[in-house]
């Protein structure tokens, strides 16, 4: 009875040992799997953010860690990718195909997430927007409630700032953007547009010389906006750019405090009219050189060109196409 017991301890055992034998094979495999991934997502964030450092702190790991499994994916694949120095990184030949053909990869990966993801049909996570400051205040900040009473699983992080922000540096996700597009690389999204006024108080009008021409404006107290840089208007005359010069003793950088001083009675400004919209219906803003307005202002949503356009922000994306659409800023 004993030599059965032992007899079939040890067979348990060696069936342990094997079993757990082939499941340590198995966690081997799917760990070289996900390390292999994460070693690609490692790399791209390497290359777009120039250093171990920057890519470091976006992907919340230590500098170290980032440099060491570089350099096991190098010498996984046998080649070297990146060229190191003490002051830069540069990207070798191999590694630049290697990352082209990477960020197509990590695309497929993302878009099949999405669209398993997508079946749900309920867009969750966190979405980094970046917008200037009037319009965010004015537009933006109101539509935020109804949007995340209807998607409980959605967080926002929303900057606000009239500074040129770069989406894959600063890892935003979307943008809003007023004006003409430099961002080549960028998807763009058009949400409408504002047409800027030249604008001033009933009571300044009054006690000023007509405004008969955009040249009249030397005789005029300008309120500007920036700091030093706004030394001309730019309006149009048979279709062509009319650029004027003006000079004023206020300049600020926020057009809200511009509309602001301007219904104060403090001189002429020019403004798109979403800023300055509402005030001219009510009568507390007059529009001057009607017959020679500047170009209407674009308003677009911008993606980084090469990421998959997730739910989240594909559902945000039609939610301000839809809503915006329906505002005059005109």
């Amino acid at each position: 009875m004993v030599r059965r017991l032992l007899s079939l301890s040890c067979v348990i055992k060696v069936l342990t040992c094997a079993l757990l034998s082939i499941l340590s094979r198995q966690c081997d495999w799917v760990y070289a799997g996900m390390s292999q991934l994460e070693d690609m997502r490692l790399f791209v964030a390497i290359v777009e953010r120039g250093s171990f450092t920057a890519a470091a702190d976006l992907l919340g790991l230590s500098k170290q860690f980032i440099s060491r499994r570089l350099m096991h994916l190098e010498e996984h694949l046998k080649v070297r990718l990146i060229n190191r120095s003490t002051r830069r990184l540069d990207v070798t030949p191999v590694g630049q195909a290697y990352y082209e053909r990477v960020v197509r990869i990590l695309q497929d990966v993302e878009e099949t997430e999405q669209i398993i993801s997508s079946q749900r049909a309920t867009p969750q996570g966190t979405l980094r927007l970046s917008a200037p400051m009037s319009f965010g205040t004015l537009h933006l900040g109101a539509l935020m409630p109804t949007f995340l009473a209807r998607y409980p699983d959605v967080s926002f992080e929303l900057d606000l700032s009239d500074r040129r922000t770069d989406l894959l540096e600063e890892g935003f996700d979307m943008a809003i953007r007023i004006g003409v597009l430099q961002d080549s690389t960028l998807i763009a999204r058009p949400l409408g547009s504002s047409e800027m006024v030249t604008c001033c108080s009933p009571d300044y009008l009054a006690k000023h010389p007509v405004l008969e021409s955009p040249e009249s404006l030397s005789g005029h107290e300008c309120l500007l906006y920036g700091h030093g840089r706004q030394t001309e208007w730019v309006y149009q005359r048979d279709g062509k750019p009319l650029r004027v010069p003006v000079q004023g003793r206020y300049r600020v950088n926020n057009g809200e405090l511009l509309a602001e001083a301007a219904m104060a009675g403090l001189g002429i400004t020019l403004l798109p009219t979403f800023i300055v919209g509402p005030y001219m219906s009510q009568g507390r803003l007059v529009e001057v050189l009607q017959d020679f307005r500047p170009p209407a202002l674009n308003i677009h949503a911008l993606y980084p060109q090469h990421r998959q356009i997730s739910l989240l922000i594909r559902t945000f994306s039609d939610y301000l196409h839809e809503v915006l659409l329906l505002r005059s800023f005109h």
